[in-house]
């Protein structure tokens, strides 16, 4: 992609990292579960339906703004941030942290979201809330709610909240992958705090990847992108709202623009809500997703790459690499097969194939079509299985064990260790918005001792920052090997 068309005010739309925000201002399938996502009749959710062709026009845009309007609500966030000042003079006497002085710097942002069950839950952008401290979430009629946060997943920049509340108005689901280039479709949501605006446009492209939401920082994301294009018009503010086809029927979030200026110029993206829903099920019933994985490298097929490795065409997806011990190594791929369908669905992109393993869960069974080196085409079976190389789902107990203030935890190698000089200490792995993220502490970040006292396990970790006492002093350790000190309310 050309340099310039690169040059994202890739707003991120939402509350537009209000932290950020606030420091410029104050200077600092053989498918089994997942074919129908939500599994079987779980929908409670939200209703599913099926699409027609959406071509209505006026009047069915009418009746779209009425039936979805409602199910749209506008998210504001606050983020605390603080510093802690040592007094160094009192900690030589009384120990670490005696002395010091906290300093809070308060910011603000907001977004959109979109109500998916009538007993509250809600789905938004990751960016929308991240580093929020608190979420408030007003309705269509102006009624106010305090939002908990249920999970996240950066990979998809999906977060589900919840709100106490009953008989809310659910928008209903559609089906993502009937969606037409074409089609009309309309954005709802709430640009520059304009609250329940509504947009009309048409999809310009599907299985779109603008490399929104790769991080080279953290290995432990797996970017899925693979976004619905439209131009209907989409602005700061309206992440996390809703795309929806001419009966109302929610097809998308809408995550992204791609602009030179951070204002809509016409190229805005939505996550499918096929995919949606599996990120959706997965955090509210396991509180992380279970992502399945094919085992491959892949590669989208150019001219070049069609030139070099004297295949037929174009259609399909390159393996440039199958990785030892993985589905597709088990199941008898080899490195230059190329993927031609996952099920009976074609795919002819890196980001169509990732939606379409992206929908589906460790343990599942699939189908994939590949053609070999021979120009033969064969149809393999094979089992997904997680990063881990499991079948298993990981239960949200175990996920509890290893999870403390919006923070995941594990045990540091013993060459970490020797690199840091340090004979203890359990390893930030992930972080979402939480108590320790909103202190300004990262993933990496060792915590070596809680309360003066020595760690030396995951489980006696969060059994100490899950035990709410009153106040908590960390001793931590910095990637960089430097230790500091944090000292904070639970």
């Amino acid at each position: 992609m050309k340099s310039n068309m690169k040059f994202l005010g890739l707003g991120l739309l939402g509350g537009m990292l209000p932290l950020g925000a606030f420091l410029m201002l104050n200077g600092s399938p053989l498918m089994n579960t997942s074919d129908s996502v939500l599994g079987g009749d779980r929908n409670s959710y939200a209703t599913r339906t099926s699409l027609g062709d959406g071509t209505g026009m006026s009047g069915d845009l009418v009746q779209a703004s009425e039936n979805s309007l409602n199910s749209v609500v506008h998210i504001t966030t606050t983020v605390v941030t603080t510093n802690f000042q040592r007094d160094l003079f009192q900690e030589m006497f009384y120990g670490p942290g005696a002395g010091g002085k906290e300093f809070q710097q308060h910011g603000a942002g907001s977004g959109s979201g979109v109500i998916v069950s009538a007993d509250g839950y809600i789905v938004t952008n990751n960016h929308v809330i991240e580093n929020a401290s608190e979420i408030e979430v007003i309705l269509n009629d102006n009624s106010k709610y305090k939002a908990k946060l249920v999970a996240t997943d950066p990979s998809t920049d999906i977060a589900v909240l919840k709100i106490e509340a009953k008989e809310l108005p659910a928008i209903v689901i559609g089906n993502s992958d009937n969606v037409k280039v074409g089609e009309w479709v309309l954005a709802v949501g709430n640009p520059f705090n304009l609250t329940s605006t509504v947009t009309a446009g048409i999809v310009s492209a599907k299985a779109r990847n603008i490399n929104l939401l790769s991080d080279r920082t953290k290995t432990d994301i797996v970017p899925i992108e693979s976004f619905i294009q439209t131009d209907a018009a989409v602005n700061p503010g309206n992440s996390g709202g809703a795309l929806v086809n001419t009966r109302g029927e929610l097809i998308g979030i809408n995550t992204a623009i791609q602009s030179q200026t951070g204002s809509y110029a016409g190229y805005a993206f939505a996550i499918p809500v096929n995919l949606v829903q599996k990120v959706m099920s997965d955090l509210i019933d396991f509180g992380i997703v279970q992502r399945a994985f094919l085992g491959v490298q892949i590669a989208d097929i150019t001219q070049e790459i069609k030139e070099k490795n004297k295949l037929p065409n174009l259609k399909g997806v390159l393996i440039a690499k199958i990785n030892e011990g993985g589905s597709s190594e088990k199941a008898g791929v080899k490195d230059g097969d190329v993927i031609l369908k996952i099920g009976s669905k074609e795919v002819n992109s890196v980001a169509a194939l990732q939606e379409e393993v992206g929908k589906r869960r460790p343990g599942d069974k699939i189908s994939i079509t590949i053609r070999n080196k021979n120009n033969e085409e064969e149809v393999k079976e094979l089992i997904l299985r997680n990063s881990e190389g499991e079948t298993k789902l990981v239960t949200k107990t175990e996920v509890m064990k290893n999870m403390a203030l919006g923070a995941t935890f594990i045990e540091l190698t013993d060459k970490e260790k020797k690199e840091l000089s340090i004979t203890n200490g359990i390893k930030i792995k992930t972080l979402i918005a939480g108590k320790l993220k909103s202190e300004g502490i990262v993933e990496g970040m060792v915590i070596t001792k809680v309360n003066n006292e020595v760690i030396q396990t995951v489980e006696q970790l969060t059994n100490k920052l899950n035990k709410g006492n009153s106040v908590v002093w960390l001793e931590i350790i910095t990637n960089s090997g430097q230790k500091l000190y944090k000292g904070f309310e639970i």
